[in-house]
């Protein structure tokens, strides 16, 4: 789902991965090359930034803020969430905090961007808060750019991955398998939006990685790779894509992902969320509740399927706040776990 990327990800990827083997994903993307010297680095070394976002405690700064009520301090009520464009979990993510917030009292936008517009944002203080953060590696690049003008409220979700995914009966098995078969999936690997972090990866390390310069790699975005994924399988084609978990595809089609014994897509990774500098400061029961939100798949995939699946992926923006609350009346007590931290 999402961005702009990262075009010198070959050093960046290979320190992860070492670090990362068996911890976590991405799917995002940085917007500035990482040249390892260039902005500000919020986590020095790549030891000391391994250290602080290469692991991931879902439950360890939650905290019960339930007897508080309305909007805790009186301060600033009107908040901005920032959501990748193309990305469900980001939308899916922000529109059900919206809702909650909203019955406490605040006045909640939310609105997409691209990922260099929306982190820019958020170090300005324009955007209060994103809920969909990929680390360590998908937005390392504006983690170091940025992270010291931003506030990690911490990672709700523990298991992000990229992949390239096929249709579940196609025969590759394995990314490497697209170079002698590339005229099973018609010489192509169909991506998403030309700056998300996942196509940098793709481009930059999977496909020379591979040795699969022969396909062509198509990027547009994220709703056409789907509508290809559903054309295909109606025409009884394969096809070869990028995807992610979490995602409401591999639920709604006969999706598989190629194994990567390469690594070169780049493991597992964590969500976060990351906020504005001084959020935690001009209203810290507006921080905990974000620190408290948690979010499985068991979850995350049926509001994401209620939201974009096939039955709705032809859905406004402008419903997703009915499809929320639709969604809120099978999970009446949401509202209430997140305000004690008890979200699992």
């Amino acid at each position: 789902m999402k961005k702009t990327k990262m075009h010198s990800l070959i050093g960046v990827l290979a320190v992860g991965m070492l670090a990362l083997s068996g911890c976590g994903a991405s799917n995002s993307g940085g917007g500035s090359d990482d040249n390892g010297g260039s902005g500000s680095d919020s986590g020095g070394s790549n030891a000391s930034y391994m250290k602080k976002y290469g692991k991931c405690d879902v439950t360890a700064n939650v905290k019960d803020v339930s007897s508080t009520k309305g909007t805790g301090d009186d301060k600033k009520t009107d908040i901005t969430i920032g959501a990748f464009n193309g990305w469900p979990e980001s939308f899916a993510t922000s529109y059900l905090l919206q809702n909650v917030l909203e019955k406490r009292g605040y006045d909640v936008t939310v609105k997409g961007y691209d990922a260099a517009a929306l982190f820019t944002g958020v170090s300005k203080g324009q955007i209060d808060f994103v809920t969909d953060v990929w680390l360590p590696t998908t937005h390392k690049t504006y983690i170091k750019k940025y992270g010291d003008q931003m506030e990690d409220l911490g990672c709700w979700y523990d298991n992000a991955k990229l992949a390239i995914a096929v249709n579940k009966k196609s025969p590759a098995k394995s990314i490497g398998d697209l170079k002698k078969m590339a005229s099973d999936y018609d010489n192509r690997i169909v991506g998403i939006e030309p700056g998300a972090g996942e196509t940098g990866v793709v481009k930059d390390k999977t496909i020379p990685d591979y040795g699969l310069q022969s396909l062509k790699f198509i990027t547009s975005s994220s709703p056409a790779m789907l509508s290809e994924i559903k054309k295909t399988q109606q025409d009884g084609k394969n096809i070869a894509v990028t995807l992610w978990h979490p995602h409401w595809a591999y639920k709604a089609y006969p999706m598989r992902d190629l194994k990567d014994p390469k690594g070169a897509m780049g493991g597992a990774e964590y969500i976060h969320a990351f906020a504005r500098k001084d959020l935690s400061k001009d209203d810290p029961q507006l921080a905990q509740l974000v620190r408290n939100f948690v979010f499985p798949d068991s979850k995350l995939n049926t509001l994401e399927n209620l939201m974009y699946g096939p039955k709705h992926a032809n859905s406004k923006e402008t419903k997703f706040p009915a499809m929320v609350k639709q969604w809120l009346s099978n999970n009446p007590d949401f509202p209430k776990q997140l305000a004690k931290g008890t979200l699992k």
